[in-house]
């Protein structure tokens, strides 16, 4: 497995406790591009305020734990979801 990171998300820091967690995905003036907004609490917790409905968890010990695990979740959906036959494929076998 790859430990390169996912050029797909990006932690970009937005003030010196404040981060955001961009889906390069989308456009730059796209909402859906914003996936949590990350806020440090204390030099080792941060609290992330999910923008999308994620079954993550809230609180992290950095904001680049939280990154990985935001990127460790889509490998996995990807790699789980179900490989269907193209619909007209599926249409034409019925016939």
């Amino acid at each position: 497995m790859s430990t390169m990171p996912d050029p797909r998300f990006e932690l970009k820091r937005i003030t010196d406790s404040d981060w955001l967690i961009l889906d390069h995905r989308y456009g730059e003036h796209d909402a859906r591009r914003n996936v949590a907004c990350v806020y440090e609490l204390a030099p080792s917790e941060v609290e992330v305020a999910w923008m999308r409905s994620l079954p993550l968890a809230r609180f992290y010990t950095d904001a680049a734990e939280a990154l990985e695990d935001v990127e460790r979740f889509h490998r996995r959906a990807r790699a789980t979801r179900r490989h269907l036959p193209p619909a007209r494929a599926a249409v034409l076998s019925n016939a």
